[in-house]
């Protein structure tokens, strides 16, 4: 059993309570972290400052060769990240490997970045001279879901340290240990101590805690859309900025001249991908009719043949997070139940390979009314929603016909079609013939409508760490 504490200013700190943290695979609980309460989130934030202070002043040059460090620190330590990451998310071990890859590319990307980011001189007249320059907020709290733990913390902490911010990180209680982990990787790279304070405990306490916290300056927040609106009101009270990524709807739409065994193992990899438990998962299939049953009766053939098992076996897919998960999923397939067809799954797996894990089948369930339950809420689950469609109209009317607007797929071979449904199409992220549910840290990633507000990843995620300041000097 692992007994983890909290990481705060460079050494781990003990709490009287204690949070479990269980296995997916199993439903055993194999370590547990420290439950952190205002007290230790003020701890944390007060070491944060008190490293801004100096770190915002460390040369570029030196702030990105710790970021190198921390990226090449990860990629020793891949294989143990990787799974101690499927262990505790129930992930496949494949998966998890490409995560923790993606999280040391963050660090290596954010390195380049931040030493070509410049300001700008500004030609206002001959009297002045204007120049701008990009400075850190101070200290950021990242409060991250358990889905991706290592890849969200990668996304939002390498920025912002980059820029010269000090962080405060808390991670979701179902799956700290790889941000813990990490957090020890960072010292060691010389990132110095308070600059990356690792806060375990439960969002109603820990969360709440560090969220409302008059030293935060920045608030960068994964996961739903209730507790963002909850973190959203506590800035608003301070007004300090957030970014909020809040989950989607996300549509992967299919016309008649898609080439069909290209875009057949990317659909069924976006929404098998993480069990579903994936914030852009293309969790809504919308199809041409004249290709419906082609199309609907591969899918099911290809979810017939999916192995499942437990994370360290590597399957195709795991567990749900929960039983608490595993039970909301089949809570939505019974309502589509009342309305669609099952093609296929539908039900949990227990017993023999599957143990007590949180087992789920992939779930096709075709004739989804768009305006249901289960054609507009974010399941959050391996279970695929199909409506079909006659005309390029119509497909548009159904991408955005829920509340939000995160990523979408099309697949044609009609240039004219691909362009005039990524103009209509509204979300932060349209793929055309692709869909990249990881996608690149060099592409801007955020949502609009209910999926939220701000960008992550590329250049874009790194100015959202900084502030602008405009100098006027009188010649």
């Amino acid at each position: 059993m692992k007994q983890l504490g909290a990481l705060v200013n460079g050494k781990p700190i003990e709490t009287a309570g204690t949070v479990d943290v269980t296995d997916p695979s199993s439903g055993e609980v194999f370590a547990r972290t420290a439950d952190c309460g205002p007290a230790e989130i003020d701890q944390a934030v007060m070491a944060a400052r008190e490293a801004a202070a100096s770190w915002r002043h460390v040369p570029v040059a030196e702030r990105a060769r710790v970021l190198r460090e921390i990226s090449r620190l990860i990629g020793r330590h891949t294989a143990d990240l990787a799974r101690l990451e499927a262990q505790q998310t129930g992930k496949p071990l494949r998966q998890a490997r490409r995560d923790t890859e993606i999280t040391g590319r963050y660090f290596d990307f954010y390195a380049s970045a931040i030493e070509t980011f410049y300001g700008s001189t500004i030609p206002l007249d001959d009297s002045t001279f204007v120049y701008t320059t990009w400075e850190p907020h101070g200290v950021t709290a990242h409060i991250i879901p358990w889905n991706y733990p290592l890849q969200i913390l990668g996304r939002s902490v390498a920025p912002s340290l980059a820029m010269g911010n000090c962080c405060v990180l808390k991670p979701a209680e179902e799956a700290p240990l790889t941000a813990l982990r990490l957090g020890e990787l960072a010292l060691e790279a010389g990132l110095p101590a308070g600059a990356l304070n690792v806060v375990t405990g439960f969002g109603e306490t820990a969360g709440a805690a560090l969220t409302a916290h008059p030293g935060i300056d920045h608030i960068s927040f994964t996961g739903s859309v209730e507790v963002g609106r909850l973190i959203s009101k506590a800035a608003a009270d301070r007004t300090i900025p957030v970014t909020m990524e809040l989950g989607g709807k996300s549509p992967n739409i299919v016309f008649a001249d898609a080439e069909i065994d290209r875009a057949l193992p990317v659909i069924v990899n976006s929404i098998l991908q993480n069990a579903g438990q994936t914030c852009s998962a293309g969790s809504r299939l919308i199809v041409q009719d004249s290709i419906h049953d082609l199309l609907v009766g591969r899918i099911a053939e290809t979810f017939a043949a999916v192995d499942i098992g437990p994370a360290l076996e590597d399957p195709a897919l795991g567990p749900l997070i929960s039983e608490v998960q595993r039970e909301r999923v089949l809570s939505y397939i019974d309502q589509g139940r009342a309305h669609a067809s099952i093609r296929y799954g539908g039900g949990a797996l227990n017993g023999g390979r599957y143990g007590h894990g949180f087992f789920v089948q992939p779930t096709l369930i075709d004739g989804v009314d768009p305006a249901s339950t289960l054609g507009q809420e974010e399941v959050f689950g391996p279970v695929l929603a199909v409506t079909a469609f006659r005309d390029a109209d119509e497909a548009v009317r159904l991408a955005n016909g829920t509340d939000y607007g995160l990523v979408s797929g099309v697949w044609t071979s009609d240039v004219k079609t691909a362009h005039r449904m990524v103009r209509d199409i509204v979300a932060g992220q349209v793929f055309v013939n692709t869909y990249g549910a990881s996608g690149g840290v060099e592409l801007p990633f955020g949502g609009f409508k209910r999926s939220g507000h701000g960008r992550e990843k590329g250049a874009e995620g790194l100015r959202g760490f900084g502030q602008i300041k405009t100098a006027v000097i009188a010649l």
